[in-house]
């Protein structure tokens, strides 16, 4: 009997050891077992995404993949036999994006629309940008998503980008660092990011087939700066590819691009996806490692298939893009086994929204101290639609399921004050009649893209005399939009329209003829034209798209609760004429609506490849973006990159700036609150490079920092370090990052145009910081 049960028990030992041998499990077994028990086609399951199994591209309509999460923009596939999870990414940068509403249950699924990153990147402020982050993750695990499609660190190259709202900046040093501590404060809830669009994706026309000519210094030293802060600052777990070719490759194709440079020069360890059915041929995009094909398609699933039967693509090609999916998948809150409560702590990210978007609002103009509004003002006479329907954020994949956006209306009357209700009344009559003239979508898909905008209302419609007797200040909003597949465009977005000027001088002259102020909020998603028109009113404040407590935060600032301190993370010309790259961008008068629809499908806008910006844009103003050409070619703005206003003064002491023996410096200024309120500084740190090697811009951002909050007459001490490696320039012909020997100025200064910045030389010896393989070159066989 002893015999037989030892028997048995061997033969059920040796069985479960050919069940297990057989069915490794992630997590239980290494890796590389896992992947050797998959077959072929399992394999082809896990790089190419869950809408593989649709034959139609229209059964698979962008955000509209999330069979566990609805709403989300889509899955990884999981395969239960070897205990791979299928995991969930959903879009965005200004939160996360899911349905409010499921199937079978009243319960809503809100989620915290936050300030749009061009908010995040004028705060200037990297902690506060990961409390951000922080609230924003801890959104992302409580509705069981996995991955946020987030953030985008694309370079502002052009005022008229559909998408800048979701990028930080012109300058690839504030990019970069802001974005690094987005990454790290939303990962800090154990979910992951996917930096994007990896890479020039600096403009929405066409932007599925632009080509991108440009020569490698150019690409390294702005458009792939960013991207190399955030990965070996922040490490995020996933990287997206963009749509456009680069020098007549698509980008998710190139292996220098993710291989090479990503993977081999910057140390990314994670796993890279490509955009929304990006690229063309999927084998390229496996082998030039892409890992993940996103959201899948059925095609995608045939071609490597094919491909790795008839040996174009190896195994050994395949089996490394599925280790990386593992990894990434071993790391997820659904492989811990986390179940998602649905119950994130939505008041208290609110209120992080609102003192993140606060902090980010900029003071472009304060005649003679008009804000903050001394007591005696109770009673404001509100203009524009805008006032009535702030804008919290951008469209397309970029927008946000929010309970609820604080109006202008709503924050003053918050704020205690009387807001003139005869005028409010005509704007709320007026909205609706107006928004039934405008254009009628003819596609679904229409709704993702930017909206069009009422007019604004004539003063005509409205009893003036009575507004300016009755109101102590009036008010003004303008509201910009914009978001995916459409750029600006400049007859009525970067322009303001007749009737939006119309409105700012009537209202100015009626209130100024009694002796009354006029203040014009800017609830814009990007640069505009000023010039023309801000001699009217006595103060303006910029609030970009700051999120669902917009009205509430302008209120802040209004009534001097809150101290503006945001400043431009970018410069604002005085005519889009002025802009280096207006001859190498598309006019987006010209982009008819139908070939942007054929952009959801993948397809490009149908010419015959050889449209100028359209087929192809060319990279001609080099290095010299935003502030480098402004400053280096002396060009006149209205507002200089790094500007900002503040109600109170601050002083610097003279700045101590020393080299070590490794050629970094170190800046430490001294910061004191001189005025009479409390407030933040953000201290700008420059260099001029000698430019004898080869051009230079006159100077270039080199560090930062932002106080804290200084009382009246209170000090603080900022330092400011700028690395050796960070002072050198891309020497194309020897493919290496040097620098060049000879004196630098150190300048610390209040924005990019400061004219008496306090000025160190520094003398730097020559060196080569990092010697690279030739990528990203303009002719590719």
């Amino acid at each position: 009997m002893i015999k037989q049960l030892l028997v048995s028990s061997c033969v059920l030992f040796s069985a479960t050891f050919v069940v297990q041998a057989q069915n490794p499990k992630l997590g239980v077994s290494p890796i590389q077992d896992v992947i050797n028990a998959m077959t072929l086609d399992e394999k082809i399951q896990l790089v190419v995404g869950s809408s593989g199994k649709y034959e139609s591209q229209m059964e698979a309509t962008i955000g509209n993949q999330g069979q566990l999460v609805q709403g989300a923009a889509g899955q990884v596939n999981g395969i239960e036999r070897l205990g791979i999870p299928a995991t969930v990414v959903a879009d965005g940068p200004a939160g996360l994006r899911i349905d409010p509403k499921r199937k079978n249950t009243d319960k809503t699924f809100y989620c915290t629309h936050f300030p749009v990153a061009t908010v995040m990147s004028s705060t200037w402020n990297k902690d506060l940008v990961y409390s951000v982050g922080t609230s924003m993750g801890d959104e992302v695990k409580h509705y069981g998503v996995d991955v946020l499609l987030a953030p985008a660190t694309n370079i502002m190259r052009n005022p008229l980008c559909g998408r800048n709202f979701e990028y930080y900046s012109e300058d690839p040093l504030l990019a970069g660092t802001i974005c690094a501590a987005m990454v790290n404060g939303i990962e800090s809830n154990d979910v992951g990011t996917s930096l994007k669009h990896f890479a020039l994706n600096n403009q929405e026309t066409n932007r599925t087939r632009n080509n991108v000519i440009g020569n490698p210094r150019t690409f390294r030293e702005i458009y792939l700066k960013p991207f190399e802060i955030v990965i070996k600052e922040a490490q995020p777990w996933t990287v997206m590819t963009s749509y456009n070719l680069i020098n007549g490759t698509m980008s998710s194709e190139r292996c220098d691009l993710i291989t090479e440079i990503l993977r081999h020069e910057w140390g990314f360890k994670g796993m890279v996806m490509t955009d929304w059915f990006g690229g063309i041929s999927a084998a390229a995009q496996m082998e030039a490692g892409n890992d993940l094909l996103m959201p899948g398609k059925a095609d995608q699933v045939k071609e490597i298939r094919k491909a790795v039967l008839n040996g174009r693509l190896s195994m050994e090609i395949l089996d490394r893009n599925v280790r990386h999916i593992l990894e990434y998948i071993m790391q997820t809150p659904r492989f811990k086994q986390y179940v998602a409560d649905n119950n994130p702590d939505l008041k208290g990210h609110a209120l992080v929204a609102r003192n993140a978007a606060t902090e980010g609002m900029v003071l472009l103009k304060n005649n003679k101290n008009v804000l903050p509004l001394v007591q005696k003002i109770k009673n404001i006479a509100l203009f524009g639609n805008t006032s009535y329907d702030f804008i919290a954020g951008g469209t397309g994949s970029g927008n946000v399921n929010h309970a609820y956006v604080v109006s202008l209306l709503d924050g003053l009357k918050n704020a205690g004050y009387q807001v003139d209700g005869d005028i409010q009344k005509s704007y709320i009559e007026y909205a609706p009649k107006a928004k039934a003239n405008l254009p009628k979508p003819k596609n679904p898909l229409e709704a993702f893209l930017p909206g069009h905008f009422i007019p604004e209302m004539s003063l005509a419609e409205l009893n003036m005399s009575a507004a300016v007797k009755n109101n102590d200040l009036a008010i003004i909003t303008i509201g910009k939009s914009s978001g995916e597949f459409l750029d600006r465009k400049i007859s009525d977005s970067f322009n303001l329209t007749k009737e939006e000027k119309d409105m700012i001088s009537g209202v100015c002259n009626a209130f100024h003829k009694a002796g009354k102020k006029v203040v014009v909020i800017l609830n814009v998603c990007g640069v505009i034209e000023t010039k023309s028109w801000i001699g009217g009113p006595d103060a303006v404040l910029l609030s970009w798209l700051p999120g669902q407590e917009g009205g509430n935060c302008v209120a802040d600032i209004l009534t001097g609760k809150e101290n503006p301190s945001g400043r431009l993370p970018m410069t604002w010309p005085v005519s889009y004429n002025d802009v280096p790259s207006k001859a190498d961008f598309p006019n987006p008068e010209t982009v008819k609506v139908d070939d942007v629809l054929g952009m959801f499908m993948g397809k490009g806008i149908g010419s015959k490849g050889d449209v100028k910006n359209v087929d192809y844009t060319e990279y001609n103003d080099g290095v010299y973006v935003g502030y480098r050409y402004y400053q280096t070619k002396n060009v006149p703005v209205s507002f200089p990159f790094g500007y900002g206003m503040s109600y109170t003064t601050f002083k610097y002491g003279k700045p101590v700036v020393t080299k070590d023996a490794q050629g970094n410096i170190k800046v430490l200024v001294t910061v004191k609150n001189a005025g009479k309120v409390a407030g933040k500084e953000v201290v700008q740190v420059y260099v001029a490079a000698p430019g004898k090697d080869m051009d230079k811009p006159a100077k270039e951002l080199r560090g930062f920092a932002k106080t804290k909050k200084l009382q009246p007459g209170e000090s603080e001490t900022v330092t400011i370090d700028i690395p050796y490696k960070n002072l050198a320039s891309f020497n194309e012909v020897d493919s290496q990052w040097q620098v060049e020997a000879g004196n630098y100025k150190v300048m610390v200064a209040k924005n990019a145009a400061d004219l008496k910045p306090l000025t160190t030389v520094i003398t730097e010896e020559a060196g080569v910081t990092e010697k690279v393989r030739p990528c990203l070159l303009k002719e590719v066989k």
